[in-house]
């Protein structure tokens, strides 16, 4: 008989997770900052580039299908079942990305291909919430949400800057075929850790979505995530197009969103998770959301007078990525917190699915808008949003633990 496996340490774990926020990220970054910025240099208008957002749809709805999930992850007899779940949906998404690759680029073709890589990682991303949840002691989770949005930072580093170099010198082909192999290699960490088991004799109950919808912690947290995100998720999917028309190629834009916002999004990470294991995630998120109402406010303004400056426009949109960055670690942080129960992979998939929802609705409008009224009075509402949210985020939210 097989001795049980021991839990991982903490630093594998660690590396684990970074390599899993990578490899969902790489395909994000290729959807909603790669692809609009080719479509829109081929002349395309915002009305196309804006139904990118619906592939946010599967990370807006896979709550429906998280109880399976977490049913098929938890085994009754206390095994735990998210590396194979997880790598699993990692190969299928490589092979996704290569059928892309060797296809003919088409908007329709690559639209359906990308979808279904976007469905895939909607998916294993409830295991990988669940398993971070589960491998990480509290007293570490500080880290881990920085290692997530870290990971996150340099997969859309890879996915929406790195392909867009490369695809200015060698052609989408070869950005794609790069991609998909950068996704293999971000599932090697999680293949080299062992997964404890919970335990014998633990049945906790059923995962339910009615379970975590009859927590107050929860609703409660429902609630301030679309607070905090509706001003972002309405300026981030009009990014690569203002970025576009205010002049920059696509390799400067890939260089931009490569090494300068990785770069800034690290440090705007880091502080985060220092800042809040301090202060609470609270008062972060309150000070990061001030700025990103500057930062809208201040874009709205670039653009009323026309084309607006492409050294102005790249400097604001380094901005955003550091403070935006500051928010995301120390949403995170929350979430990790109200999410902490027999069933986390629910639980976290429901705040998730509340934040991905948004993106999708809000980036639809913001493109509709800006093709209709132009780009200024949508960064204009994204302010109001941003600043209409900071009382409501109040002292009371979860402290983040100290970090070991």
């Amino acid at each position: 008989m097989r001795p049980p496996a021991k839990a991982a340490s903490a630093g594998g774990v660690l590396l684990a997770i970074g390599g899993l926020y990578l490899g969902q990220s790489v395909i994000g970054g290729l959807a909603f900052q790669a692809l609009p910025a080719i479509l829109r240099q081929q002349g395309q208008g915002l009305e196309l580039i804006s139904l990118l957002s619906l592939m946010m749809l599967p990370q807006a709805l896979k709550f429906l299908w998280a109880p399976m999930v977490e049913r098929l992850r938890l085994a009754p007899d206390g095994r735990r079942r998210s590396r194979a779940i997880i790598l699993a949906g990692q190969g299928m998404a490589v092979f996704l990305l290569l059928v892309m690759a060797v296809a003919d680029f088409t908007p329709g073709r690559v639209f359906i291909l990308l979808a279904a890589a976007m469905l895939v990682a909607a998916t294993l991303d409830i295991a990988c919430d669940a398993f971070a949840i589960e491998q990480l002691p509290p007293s570490a989770r500080g880290w881990g949400n920085t290692v997530q949005i870290g990971g996150a930072y340099l997969g859309m580093m890879l996915g929406g800057g790195l392909s867009l170099v490369v695809t200015a010198f060698a052609g989408w082909r070869m950005a794609v075929a790069l991609l998909a192999l950068v996704l293999g290699l971000a599932a090697l960490p999680l293949a080299l850790i062992a997964e404890a088991p919970r335990g014998r004799g633990v049945s906790p109950p059923r995962p339910a979505l009615r379970h975590a919808l009859a927590r107050p912690a929860l609703r409660q947290g429902l609630g301030r995530v679309v607070l905090m995100q509706a001003g972002l998720r309405l300026a981030l999917p009009l990014a690569p197009a203002l970025l576009v028309d205010a002049g920059l190629s696509l390799a400067a834009q890939g260089w931009l969103n490569g090494v300068g916002s990785t770069a800034v999004g690290l440090a705007g990470a880091l502080a985060a998770g220092a800042l809040a294991s301090h202060f609470g995630p609270a008062r972060v998120m309150r000070g990061a959301l001030a700025v990103q109402g500057l930062i809208f406010a201040l874009i709205a303004a670039a653009t009323l007078g026309g084309a607006p400056s492409p050294a102005v426009m790249a400097a604001l949109a380094l901005a955003l990525g550091l403070f935006g960055a500051m928010g995301f670690v120390a949403l995170y942080a929350a979430m990790m917190h109200w999410a902490d129960g027999h069933q986390p992979g629910v639980d976290f998939t429901l705040l998730q699915c509340a934040d991905a929802l948004l993106a999708a609705l809000a980036g639809l409008c913001a493109g509709l808008l800006a093709q209709a009224l132009g780009y200024a009075p949508v960064f204009m509402l994204a302010a109001f949003c941003a600043f209409l949210a900071v009382p409501w985020l109040t002292p009371r939210m979860p402290r983040m633990e100290s970090l070991p």
